[in-house]
């Protein structure tokens, strides 16, 4: 044991030699990890850049989103003030409709009752009266356009 202790097992010579073999190899990987690593970080970054870029388009786009949706709802808003006008406008156009229908339905029992009654005398009076009301067109329909009684 001392001896191999004490003195070296080897030659000089052969130190060099393995030195000599080693040393291409072990730089071989190191530039081999440096390459490998750059290749990494290139990826990494390629990938965050891609990342950002996507991002971007999707700020971009849900901007539009936003936009459009806000336009939509304005849109909406007004149509449901115009259906809520037009809406009020169609049951005051009824109620008219239905004072208008009561009159011409008093008119005609009016004028039935006149027709019918034994005093000829009266009729023939209130006669020309009726006539100019239009009598024989009772039965058709009034028209009138939406906007005649906008309030």
């Amino acid at each position: 044991m001392a001896s191999t202790v004490g003195s070296p097992s080897k030659s000089p010579s052969s130190d060099e030699d393995l030195r000599q073999i080693v040393d291409p190899r072990k730089r071989k990987r190191m530039i081999s990890n440096r390459e490998s690593a750059r290749r990494s970080r290139m990826r990494k970054q390629k990938q965050l850049d891609d990342l950002t870029s996507q991002a971007s388009l999707l700020k971009t786009e849900n901007e539009q989103i936003a936009v459009n949706f806000n336009f939509t709802t304005q849109l909406y808003l007004n149509l449901e003030a115009e259906n809520s006008v037009l809406q009020a406008q169609m049951a005051e156009l009824r109620h008219r409709l239905d004072s208008l229908n009561e009159i011409i339905s008093f008119i005609k029992s009016s004028t039935r009752n006149l027709y019918d009654s034994e005093e000829h005398d009266e009729v023939s009076e209130i006669d020309g009266v009726v006539d100019s009301w239009g009598i024989p067109f009772l039965n058709q329909p009034i028209m009138a356009a939406g906007d005649m009684f906008m309030c």
